[in-house]
């Protein structure tokens, strides 16, 4: 194999990326119209039936998880880096607004009740999401527009037949299943809408400068300086990975809780929570208990009766040492600081419990948790921590990806990553191998020594485009590490990170290690996130990858105290 930088040859991406950053420069909206024959002619695997009368409902579905639920309602859409930013270009108090949440994508927005949306953005990794998924949604939705306007008029006055409503949106009954799910009981208001009108975006960006990028990252970090300001003299293992994770092993929370979960299960409703969990209590299923009493919780605590226990959870948490900083004022990315010394080994997950903990209890040492950024945000990120926190001690990384080679649920742990953000590729020595997460790891196969390919955006993958890596033996597909390799460099060499070479990074001062699992096989015909949800079962590579960053973390700790 040619030890080259890969190139990708996809002139059809690199021309929407062009096309909608040209557009983007003027000081006035851009209809998202103006994209949609570039958006089409990518041929994108995320969208691969764009050009085609029929709806494409993967890609709408994507699309509509990623947007928030008012998104039916906005004709505007605005894109800046904080409050400053929109008070600056006559857009108000947008803080006043309603705050609106996307089910799988976090990004702060705010509505203001009538037609604009604004939303906060951490780099342009946030743009390259954003306008394909508008583009994508005002596709697909004024397809289905035409389509409902074409059927009788009566079709939607009351609950109309599935079989009837398929066939007039040229779908199968099992995708308007699907699609009905997804809206629930905003369904058919929301096919009555789309009947109405055709949907029309405008996008203004309102400021693309890196130094505003680096003011929204400075203003997120100095929030964490407040609330933990031992982040600033103590040593720091900084790890990327998710909100709930780490301080699920760490204190135990839903294991005390296991007699209340297990009532609430049979009253979820939810047959196949009922179903693993008779399996598990039986012995016929491997499942861990602990990962699905983990799942249980965070679905009791959406409902009514589980909600109060939110707080009982944070202050349990917070004796253990374990500090929960939510952002504010800028874009959405929750940290949490963890004292090593003040966690419990009667409280940790069973498969931590071996561990030193004596020694532990001796370390100054710090967890610096975060949930992990969208694409160059992880380098605008850890720029920020590496400057200012006393000693960093090791840097983990575990993500979501995509696989060429696996199957959903499948963990990658790579030493060779491409970044198409700078075209490098680094080679570096991966703390992590299989053994070390196998172990703990249910459905899927590990996979070390993989070559991680970091793209720009998930509409911003072809065939054509994934076939060159795939080719050159690239099989793992994400979008974090490669920023957060060019933060990696910056911080042990004197200079910042290159472009377009092959980087090697061996030895670095501190633990570097990167675990990305399979969510998505893009070369499989409806095998991507808008296809379903990783549910339950996303929790097993989840939890084994975590245990495995926690396991090298602590021993190494302890190993630097017993010496």
């Amino acid at each position: 194999m040619e030890r080259t930088v890969p190139r990708t040859g996809s002139e059809e991406i690199e021309l929407y990326l062009r096309t909608y950053y040209s557009l983007l420069r003027s000081t006035d909206e851009v209809p998202i119209r103006a994209l949609e024959e570039v958006h089409q002619r990518t041929n994108s695997l995320l969208h691969p039936q764009a050009g085609a009368p029929e709806p494409d409902l993967n890609a709408f579905i994507y699309s509509i998880l990623r947007l928030p639920p008012c998104i039916t309602h906005v004709r505007r859409v605005l894109l800046g880096q904080s409050p400053q930013v929109f008070r600056r270009h006559g857009v108000g108090e947008v803080e006043s607004w309603q705050a609106v949440a996307a089910r799988a994508r976090r990004r702060r927005c705010l509505f203001d009740g009538k037609e604009t949306l604004a939303c906060y953005i951490a780099s342009r990794s946030d743009i390259d999401d954003m306008i394909p998924m508008l583009t994508a949604f005002q596709i697909e939705w004024n397809k289905m527009h035409n389509l409902l306007r074409e059927a009788p008029e009566d079709l939607l006055a009351s609950d109309p037949p599935a079989e009837a409503l398929a066939q007039a949106l040229r779908m199968s009954v099992d995708d308007l299943e699907r699609l009905r799910k997804v809206w629930g009981v905003d369904f058919l208001p929301n096919l009555r809408l789309m009947r109405q009108r055709k949907q029309r975006f405008f996008v203004r960006l309102l400021s693309g400068s890196l130094n505003e990028y680096r003011r929204a990252t400075y203003a997120w970090w100095e929030r964490i300086e407040r609330l933990a300001p031992q982040v600033l003299d103590r040593p720091v293992y900084f790890v990327s990975s998710n909100p709930h994770s780490l301080p699920n092993l760490l204190a135990g929370y839903a294991l005390r809780h296991e007699k209340t979960l297990a009532e609430f299960i049979p009253a979820s409703g939810d047959p196949l929570l009922q179903e693993e969990w008779e399996a598990i209590r039986g012995g016929e299923m491997p499942s861990s208990k602990e990962n699905f009493l983990y799942y249980a919780l965070k679905k009791f605590q959406h409902t009514p009766e589980g909600q109060h226990t939110r707080e009982g959870q944070l202050a349990h948490e917070a004796a253990l040492g374990i500090t929960r900083i939510p952002s504010e004022h800028s874009f959405d990315l929750e940290a949490q600081v963890i004292e090593i010394r003040r966690l419990r080994p009667q409280f940790v997950d069973p498969r931590l419990k071996d561990l030193p903990w004596d020694v532990l209890a001796e370390s100054e040492a710090l967890i610096l948790n975060i949930d992990y950024p969208l694409g160059l945000a992880a380098y605008h990120v850890l720029s920020q921590v590496a400057e200012r926190v006393g000693e960093v001690r090791g840097v983990y990384i575990m993500g979501k990806a995509a696989t060429l080679n696996g199957a959903i649920g499948d963990v990658m742990i790579p030493n060779v990553v491409h970044d198409e953000h700078s075209r490098n590729t680094y080679l570096f020595p991966n703390a992590f191998r299989a053994h070390d997460v196998s172990p703990y790891l249910v459905y899927g196969t590990v996979l070390d020594n993989q070559k991680a390919v970091t793209v720009r955006g998930t509409f911003l993958q072809t065939a054509r485009y994934m076939g060159v890596f795939y080719r050159e033996g690239y099989t793992d597909i994400e979008m974090e590490a490669g920023p957060y390799l060019s933060a990696v460099y910056e911080m042990v060499r004197p200079k910042r990170y290159p472009v377009d070479e092959i980087v090697h990074l061996p030895n670095t001062p501190f633990d570097l290690g990167i675990i990305h699992y399979a969510s998505d096989t893009p070369l499989s015909k409806g095998k991507n996130l808008g296809a379903g949800s990783l549910s339950y079962y996303g929790m097993d590579p989840t939890y084994a990858s975590a245990i495995a960053i926690l396991r090298r973390l602590l021993g190494r700790e302890a190993e630097r105290l017993a010496n």
